[in-house]
């Protein structure tokens, strides 16, 4: 598939924007669910690019940056796999292929990320000499072309991929082996089950348990629409908090989730 020159331009400014929230993490446009999707939104492919941007999340659940150790890069991972899923044509079929290549791509988003930060440190030195002067506005230029190196991070490689073209892309997907793509489709859903299990572990208390059994029950309702199932759900959660907003006192609702306690009390 060729995309148009207003596609290609939206395409650009959505991954330069899931560059700069990877780091700012502010409103979350660097998640696979919301990257692939705003990119399946602006070239047509909806549909195949939300399957991959939801099978994508649930792997990248388990990416964290914890200390000094720099997760595998999302923003590139989905930007740059729902790129290559476009031009490839290929639609819901060429999902699998498309989740074998974000794993490789979200280690080279790390290595890209990286040299990203190793250069903002200069920046760094620079707005420390123009604090001292009391410059506040250069302080403020020097952050805003850091982060917006962070944008051009995702946004050239994307660029790039654009520019190589559909048949490229396509000659690729179809040069993949059967057993590599099942293989790693394979491996794909053994972590996106890892995703599953840290979500319930996260929401493992005994208050929410039964909306869990509901929700797998109305799952199997297939009438339903996922506008539907959404809606269902966020009327569990209302009800959910106007009840245990009665059922507690003086804001300490005992449920048993540390965590929870130390929200509702503060």
């Amino acid at each position: 598939m060729d995309l148009n020159f207003f596609q290609i331009t939206l395409v650009i400014i959505i991954a330069f924007i899931a560059g700069v929230e990877g780091i700012l993490d502010e409103f979350q446009f660097h998640q696979p669910v919301i990257a692939c999707t705003l990119i399946g939104l602006v070239t047509g492919n909806l549909v195949p690019c939300l399957i991959l941007g939801g099978t994508l999340q649930m792997i990248a659940l388990g990416w964290a940056n914890i200390g000094a150790a720099v997760a595998p890069d999302a923003a590139l991972a989905s930007v740059a796999s729902a790129i290559i899923l476009v031009l490839g044509g290929q639609g819901t079929a060429g999902v699998d292929s498309a989740i074998a290549i974000a794993i490789p791509l979200a280690v080279a988003g790390l290595l890209l990320t990286i040299i990203v930060r190793t250069i903002a440190t200069a920046f760094v030195h620079l707005m420390d000499a123009a604090a001292k002067e009391g410059n506040i506005r250069k302080v403020e230029m020097w952050h805003i072309i850091a982060i917006c190196l962070q944008g051009l991070r995702i946004a050239i490689p994307a660029g790039l991929i654009i520019l190589i073209g559909a048949e490229p892309i396509k000659a690729l997907l179809n040069s993949m082996p059967d057993w590599l793509t099942a293989g790693l489709a394979v491996g794909g859903g053994m972590v996106v089950a890892v995703g599953y299990a840290m979500v319930i572990n996260m929401m493992a208390t005994k208050e929410v348990w039964p909306f869990f059994a509901i929700g797998f029950v109305l799952a199997t309702v297939t009438e339903i629409t996922l506008i539907g199932l959404g809606a269902i759900g966020v009327s569990l959660a209302l009800i959910y908090l106007a009840l245990s907003k009665k059922g507690g006192s003086g804001g300490n609702t005992n449920t048993g989730d540390p965590v929870g306690d130390i929200i509702d009390n503060y």
